[in-house]
């Protein structure tokens, strides 16, 4: 076991946290946010800006994020830029200390945010160090304590690490989900304003909510939706029942072959009603599981708002935010399923479409937060296929 102090943390014996990957590396250094100890999958994110967003993500159930860029907390944090109502990350990795906020928005310390949502943290390690080893030896599970006095046991916290059974295999999507159906109405937020009300909605869509960010719905409710918010194991017909002019797969975390022993089938029917059908994310995976291709788990996954992706069909390039650790392997797709999207880091599959049926989905994320919004006019495609099968 591999024991390394970040430069400004003077030794083991000074630093009151403790990260320990499964490959018996140990990082030492500051705590920060609740006391305790976690486990989960350790990813790294490289956004440079809404962290908060990122820790809301029902998408990072399961795992412990490290934040690339070192200046995490100076915006501080407030009460709008959430995409749950609590954390749904297990924790956090930092570089630099947590400064006070210098944002005109802030209502809170992200100190005192990651308290109060329950985050156990680190901070004063070397991140990019620890970057790299990821992107090497792919995702590792560890164990992260945060010990106010200082008494940290390195062998036991390093059992831990290696006892934790890892994302593959595991469903989560349930965990995140929803417990009962509601309406969505919360629509864009604009500066002054806040976010607004749909009240004038054109088509009724039913979103199935393996883990939905707040702005997805936002944006279908933006496009013009009144949205039903249905949880994750909604049968078919529950779905149907809604009379829906379209359905949504919401993005979530975990392994989509787990979660797919109880989706595929809803999809499988779905699918056969000819309602139109967009998913994002793991709403993608699932749709390729249900169209008979195969997901795998990947090196290191895609968590960032800078990652390229070509769209086949016209060379468009857009920029895009993306969290997800599998994918639908481009290989495996079946006769009269198309690969429509592209990554350009290494080329993985990052959109699909069914010929002959209303049905596409991307494994990005076109309503951002935090991102750029170069995809956001995958909403209006959904209302157009809508508007077309009406």
């Amino acid at each position: 076991m591999s024991a390394v102090a970040p430069d400004d943390v003077a030794s083991a014996g000074t630093a009151n946290a403790a990260l320990a990957l499964e490959d018996g590396t140990l990082l030492y250094g500051r705590g920060i946010g609740r006391a305790g100890m976690v486990e989960g999958e350790l990813c790294f994110n490289t956004s440079i800006t809404g962290y908060q967003e990122i820790l809301t993500d029902p998408s990072y159930a399961g795992q412990i994020i490290t934040f690339t860029f070192p200046h995490i907390g100076n915006v501080g944090t407030n009460e709008e830029d959430i995409e749950a109502m609590t954390a749904r990350a297990r924790g956090l990795v930092l570089r630099a200390s947590i400064t006070e906020p210098s944002n005109w928005r802030a209502t809170a310390h992200l100190d005192h945010w990651l308290k109060r949502m329950g985050l156990v943290g680190i901070a004063g390690v070397d991140t990019r160090r620890l970057t790299r080893l990821l992107r090497t030896k792919g995702a590792q599970n560890v164990a992260l304590c945060h010990a106010p006095n200082g008494r940290i046991d390195a062998p036991a916290l390093l059992a831990k690490a290696r006892a934790w059974p890892g994302l593959e295999g595991m469903d989560l999507a349930k965990e995140v989900s929803c417990t009962q159906s509601y309406e969505w109405r919360e629509a864009a937020w604009t500066l002054g304003k806040g976010y607004a009300v749909q009240d004038q909605a054109r088509f009724h869509v039913v979103a199935v909510d393996y883990g939905a960010k707040r702005n997805i719905l936002r944006s279908l409710a933006a496009a013009g939706c009144r949205v039903t918010v249905v949880p994750a194991g909604a049968s078919a017909a529950d779905i149907l029942g809604h009379k829906p002019d379209g359905v949504f797969l919401s993005n979530g975390p975990a392994d989509p072959a787990a979660t797919g022993v109880y989706a595929i089938p809803v999809l499988r029917a779905l699918i056969a009603s000819g309602t139109p059908i967009f998913g994002i994310c793991l709403g993608h995976q699932l749709l390729g599981l249900t169209l008979g291709a195969v997901t795998r788990k990947m090196l290191f996954g895609h968590r960032g708002a800078n990652h390229p992706v070509k769209e086949l069909a016209t060379g468009r390039v857009e920029v895009t935010s993306q969290n997800h650790g599998f994918e639908v392997r481009a290989d495996s797709l079946p006769s009269g399923v198309r690969a429509t999207h592209v990554s350009l880091f290494d080329g993985s599959l990052e959109g699909l479409s069914v010929e002959g049926k209303p049905v596409f989905s991307v494994q990005y994320h076109p309503e951002a937060s935090p991102g750029p919004q170069d995809a956001q006019h995958l909403f209006q495609r959904f209302v157009a296929m809508m508007t077309a099968h009406a």
